[in-house]
């Protein structure tokens, strides 16, 4: 990163980025999911963007996969 880790949170402030929690909704959504990705933080990415009709930034072709919007 081109930032301290201890300055990141401003700048994501800064720049309008949101930090998402994670809920039971999302939970559910990732149980259900198929195991076409074996990383557990991108199925936890990937069962939040379905939840929330969220689109992803990602140049991991595993994505395309699911049933989730990827910003191309």
């Amino acid at each position: 990163m081109s930032i301290p880790f201890n300055e990141l949170e401003k700048f994501l402030e800064e720049n309008e980025f949101a930090i998402l929690d994670y809920t039971f909704d999302h939970l559910n959504t990732l149980l259900k999911l198929p195991f076409h990705h074996s990383d557990p933080f991108d199925r936890l990415i990937i069962s939040q963007a379905i939840t929330d009709n969220l689109k992803i930034i990602t140049h991991d072709e595993s994505f395309a996969l699911y049933d989730v919007k990827i910003l191309e």
